[in-house]
């Protein structure tokens, strides 16, 4: 797994986590603060934080069109903030996202920072289903999904992983607790 090129979006948010998780899995990653450390990368990470702040320094630094080009030909994950980065529609007018998985999403749908919660959840790769902790903090919900989108995690009747083709997104934050098992699907895609 060492041989992947991993970058991890640095604007703003929880990028020195992810980073944690992938070297403990023995792989070097690259904090991506300009559009043309793109070029040199197989895969992206968009981190979770705050997604307007997120968006306003994408569109400021002359980021959108390049991640949307980097999208549509490597692998790019998106975590909370990221995942709604990436969607196609999101239910807040403040929001402008690149359109890479035909999702609709929700702001905040499970509340405020007080209602952040942690649940488990479960996950599958086209295996077993496995448990999975996972850490919700102002989350994002999907609301809906195209045909075209592989829904990989649940938690009760809610969708938490998806899939589109080279795109995965995740409504909490994986990187927040020991388990590497979204990182480590990540770099196998």
């Amino acid at each position: 797994m060492t041989d992947r090129r991993v970058g991890i979006l640095a604007l703003q948010g929880d990028f020195a986590l992810h980073q944690a998780a992938f070297e403990r899995l023995g792989v070097r990653v690259a904090l991506v603060k300009e559009p043309e450390a793109l070029e040199r990368l197989d895969r992206l990470v968009i981190p979770g934080g705050e997604a307007t702040t997120m968006q306003l320094l994408i569109d400021k630094f002359g980021f959108r069109q390049p991640l949307i080009d980097f999208g549509n030909q490597r692998p790019v994950w998106g975590t909370c903030a990221g995942l709604i980065l990436l969607a196609g529609e999101v239910v807040d007018s403040l929001m402008n996202p690149l359109g890479l998985i035909d999702i609709r999403v929700e702001r905040n749908a499970y509340g405020s920072q007080i209602n952040s919660f942690i649940e488990t959840g479960t996950v599958s790769f086209g295996k077993q289903e496995q448990p999975l902790e996972m850490v919700f903090i102002r989350a994002p919900k999907i609301l809906d999904y195209s045909d075209k989108v592989v829904p990989l995690g649940m938690l009760g009747s809610n969708v938490t992983v998806a899939k589109q083709d080279n795109i995965l997104v995740s409504t909490f934050h994986p990187e927040l607790t020991d388990r590497t098992t979204l990182h480590e699907y990540f770099l196998k895609m």
